[in-house]
């Protein structure tokens, strides 16, 4: 007998069987510190059409700007019940919502101090037909920050939108995600 390689997988195409059980769409439980936000989206492929069967993880420090990790020694408030984890499922209509609190600023990727990146929620994606996640962000609209961020400054201005949520008249920041095309959302190498 031998043992032969077998083929990569993907997560899909049943999502929602294996990640449904470990949803966690409010990243932040009540009594947790910080500015409230819900951010809304839908996902579309390259032909403008909703996927159905993506996941969201996202990774956040707290309106502070510390990671509930062991690596971040920055000496800032941790509460104890806030971990900066979320997962979300595309529903029927590509669509997704998640609840936290505005993330704080945190040190730049080098960890100098004096680069702090803006407010951001990293966000991996999963879905069938991908052997490799994708990586992004999203930035807060109406934040100075943005403008001094030194992974946002990386992306070409006229791409810097697709990372940047909008304000929607109900008070929810909107938040798509295009995997394809003229609107292709900014997707980072890792």
């Amino acid at each position: 007998m031998s043992l032969l390689l077998t083929a990569a997988q993907t997560v899909g195409p049943f999502v929602s069987i294996g990640f449904e059980t470990t949803a966690v769409p409010d990243v932040a439980p009540a009594g947790i510190a910080g500015e409230r936000v819900v951010i809304t989206g839908r996902i579309f492929d390259g032909d403008g059409l909703p996927v159905t069967d993506a996941v969201l993880e996202t990774w956040q420090a707290n309106s502070f700007g510390k990671y509930a990790h062991p690596d971040d020694a920055q000496e800032k408030l941790l509460e104890d019940n806030f971990r900066g984890f979320g997962r979300v499922l595309a529903d029927a209509q590509g669509g997704f919502r998640l609840a936290t609190v505005k993330p704080g600023k945190v040190a730049g990727p080098d960890g100098h101090p004096g680069r702090e990146q803006a407010p951001h929620i990293t966000v991996v994606i999963f879905m069938r037909g991908l052997l490799k996640h994708l990586m992004t962000r999203i930035y807060f609209p109406d934040e100075a920050a943005n403008a001094a961020d030194p992974v946002l400054n990386l992306v070409p201005a006229a791409r810097r939108g697709t990372l940047i949520a909008a304000k929607s008249p109900d008070g929810t920041l909107q938040w798509n995600v295009h995997l394809q095309g003229p609107q292709e959302t900014v997707f980072f190498d890792y």
